[in-house]
């Protein structure tokens, strides 16, 4: 099976770290579980200028570094990829932010994932005149059978897989949104999520 995975908010705790990073930045105190919006410049009430500074110092290489792993990511994928199946993360970071998520990837034992740059979200969003290592037309090429995601706006780019299952990593900016339809399941942790695949797929 080949298998896609979000980086942001499935491998590691991102939003967890913005919490503590706008509180530091601006004096901002929005609790994790008040980030209803996965648009982080309304759920942070935050000026544009704000947000892209935000934004350029979240993606430092130190920084990015210092995310903290989801509890049971390595563990579960590293378990996909030794029954034989295929692991592509699929980021919306930049290109210059390919290394060190590269780095932090080997770090947490997920030497073997292959990792992709796609712009998901669109290139003039906080960075300026970012690059990506993956087309959206080679990636529509493409082919998944499952796919773990925690952003609605990024559900847009399943709508060429018809066959595609979907997993949404439960998230509080993704508690609102209404799934697209019955290939979508919610799941709320890397157990559940295998437990699920283990269902539907016969996965052992």
């Amino acid at each position: 099976m080949n298998i896609y995975i979000d980086f942001d908010d499935c491998l590691c705790e991102t939003a967890r770290h913005f919490e503590g990073l706008v509180k530091d930045l601006f004096d901002k105190d929005v609790p994790y579980e008040k980030i209803q919006f996965f648009d982080l410049q309304k759920s942070f009430d935050l000026t544009t200028e704000q947000y892209e500074y935000m934004m350029i110092e979240a993606h430092k290489p130190e920084v990015l570094l210092t995310y903290e792993e989801t509890p049971g990511a390595s563990e579960t994928v590293n378990s996909f990829i030794d029954a034989g199946h295929n692991v592509s993360i699929i980021t919306g970071r930049p290109n210059s932010a390919y290394e060190p998520s590269r780095l932090w990837l080997d770090q947490h034992g997920l030497e073997r994932v292959k990792l992709f740059c796609l712009n998901k979200y669109g290139r003039d969003s906080f960075i300026k005149n970012s690059e990506f290592n993956l087309e959206i037309e080679d990636y529509y090429k493409m082919h998944f059978d499952y796919a773990i995601e925690d952003s609605p706006k990024a559900f847009k780019f399943f709508e060429h897989l018809p066959e595609l299952k979907v997993l949404v990593f439960d998230r509080p900016w993704n508690h609102e949104c209404e799934l697209p339809g019955a290939n979508y399941r919610r799941c709320y942790d890397w157990e559940t999520i295998f437990i699920t695949l283990q269902s539907i797929s016969g996965m052992r």
